[in-house]
């Protein structure tokens, strides 16, 4: 006869695994020797072995005393069930880990892998991480927006900066704005860059003022990103609306004669 401590020794289980099977009914309570304590005989050694090669093979200890008392056709279907329980666990397990690894990798959480590339390409340029969060963001909330064009408009952006040297201009000074004062010289040159820009968008038909979409409340959420992320975006904002351009993302107005002006060789500031 058997101690619990030689018991758990002979199935490779630990004493505190014993009481449990006990406290469940999975491992019947023996009898008990002269001075009180539990004696176990062989049938409980074979019977706990079993049991412990049963769960360690994933079978839920709810259904572990079914299956020590199938014949061999209830316990092949009962194993076969198990076995689909157990591959859909591990789908469900390989979704949870690619989910959790998109989340370390930051960018990859929530854009396709083509803005994440053209976020890359920036940092490469040497733009500062603090703007590209912010680039970033203002992604997460389009993307899902335009999920057929996306590819089309990271396109034209990488065309932008193949091309356009204005356009890497004013990512660097984008770059660092947060380290400038409202009164910095460098606001007037950024404003003037973005209203070169949108004039030429303007003319090559990339944007239509009183488009549709420009109103949507989306567009009303990145310019209130913009004009929350630093005192100096507020001010080129108000520059811009002097000039005749209300809005970041969304362009409700413009004057005319800026358009034409703007086209002239000397900028306007």
């Amino acid at each position: 006869m058997l101690t619990i401590s030689q018991l758990a020794s002979y199935a490779g289980v630990t004493v505190r695994t014993i009481r449990y099977y006990h406290q469940i009914g999975l491992l019947a309570e023996p009898g008990r020797d002269r001075s009180g304590y539990r004696s176990y005989d062989a049938a409980a050694v074979v019977r706990l072995i079993r049991i412990r090669v049963l769960a360690e093979a994933g079978v839920p200890l709810a259904r572990v005393q079914e299956l020590l008392v199938a014949g061999p056709d209830e316990f092949a279907r009962a194993v076969d069930e198990i076995e689909k329980a157990l591959s859909a666990d591990i789908g469900r397990l390989q979704r949870s880990r690619e989910r959790i690894t998109k989340l370390a990798a930051g960018d990859h959480l929530a854009l396709p892998q083509s803005v994440v590339d053209y976020l890359d390409r920036l940092r490469g340029l040497g733009i500062g991480e603090a703007y590209i969060e912010l680039e970033r963001d203002a992604w997460i909330m389009l993307a899902p927006q335009i999920p057929l064009d996306i590819e089309s408009v990271i396109a034209e952006k990488n065309r932008q900066l193949d091309e356009d040297p204005d356009i890497i201009r004013l990512y660097r000074l984008l770059s660092s704005v947060s380290e400038w004062s409202v009164d910095d010289p460098r606001v007037l040159e950024l404003a003037d860059i973005v209203e070169s820009l949108r004039v030429r968008a303007l003319q090559s038909g990339q944007v239509e003022i009183g488009d549709p979409d420009a109103s949507e409340p989306f567009a009303a959420l990145l310019d209130l990103a913009m004009a929350e992320s630093t005192p100096v975006a507020r001010r080129l904002l108000a520059i811009l609306e002097q000039r005749g351009w209300r809005g970041w993302a969304r362009l409700d107005k413009v004057s005319p004669g800026r358009i034409k002006a703007i086209a002239e060789p000397d900028p306007i500031r």
